[in-house]
């Protein structure tokens, strides 16, 4: 049965997704003009893709008149985390869970809704569609303001919303983080362990970077705090 209390409260916690995602595409909008798209074109590569790093490398492949081909695996690479975050969120979704519900919230699946979504036990696809209800609104009307009236904002104002999407997915992980003394301690080791990485082995793409660490840091974590069934510190 459609839970409408799960959608409604997928909604209230998507409303700072929604705010972060239009600031955050009005920079993608202003890309996307500059790289001749219109901005109707913008907008509908918005709405099917959701992803900011996958969308601002298919730039860079169509500004450099790359194939299909070209453009495909580097979207491939770019947003191969999404299927561990997939994964994880599987494993949540209540019992039973058709189908159709599965598909619906696979397809919002990005970082921020992943971070709210994987806090919920169990989760209800339609907390997710929720989420999804605000977020692709947010993502499709910032990349329109962007794509229409980018060229009219100053340069300080673009440089900004650069940087918003890493604000509000910092409001997603921090309130959790109060909660948990192990997430304490993990968040910044990873914030630090990615920067050596990088550093170490700058050849590795972004995509494969990211399952690479999510895979040793969770495992570590597993390792060092596992939860016991119910939620409870071991």
């Amino acid at each position: 049965m459609f839970s409408l209390s799960e959608l409604k409260r997928g909604m209230h916690n998507g409303v700072p997704i929604l705010l972060g995602y239009f600031s955050v595409s009005i920079a993608f909008g202003i890309q996307a003009a500059k790289n001749g798209l219109s901005p109707v074109a913008a907008m509908v590569m918005s709405l099917t893709n959701l992803t900011s790093a996958g969308q601002f490398a298919a730039l860079d492949v169509i500004k450099s008149a790359g194939s299909l081909i070209e453009m495909a695996l580097t979207t491939l690479l770019i947003n191969l985390r999404y299927l561990l975050m997939s994964s994880a969120l599987s494993q949540k979704l209540c019992q039973p869970t058709g189908l159709s519900g599965r598909l619906i919230a696979s397809f919002g699946v990005t970082d921020e809704i992943f971070g709210i979504s994987v806090m919920q036990s169990p989760l209800h696809w339609e907390y997710t569609l929720g989420a999804m209800l605000l977020a692709i609104p947010g993502w499709v009307g910032g990349t329109a303001v962007g794509a229409f009236m980018g060229a009219l904002l100053p340069d300080a104002v673009r440089r900004a919303l650069g940087v918003a999407l890493y604000a509000m997915f910092m409001g997603v992980v921090l309130p959790p983080c109060k909660k948990d003394t192990a997430l304490r301690i993990l968040v910044p080791a990873s914030m630090l362990v990615s920067w050596l990485f990088t550093a170490l082995f700058p050849g590795i793409s972004s995509g494969f970077r990211i399952i690479i660490l999510a895979v040793l840091l969770s495992g570590a974590a597993a390792a060092l705090a596992p939860v016991r069934e119910g939620g409870a510190d071991a």
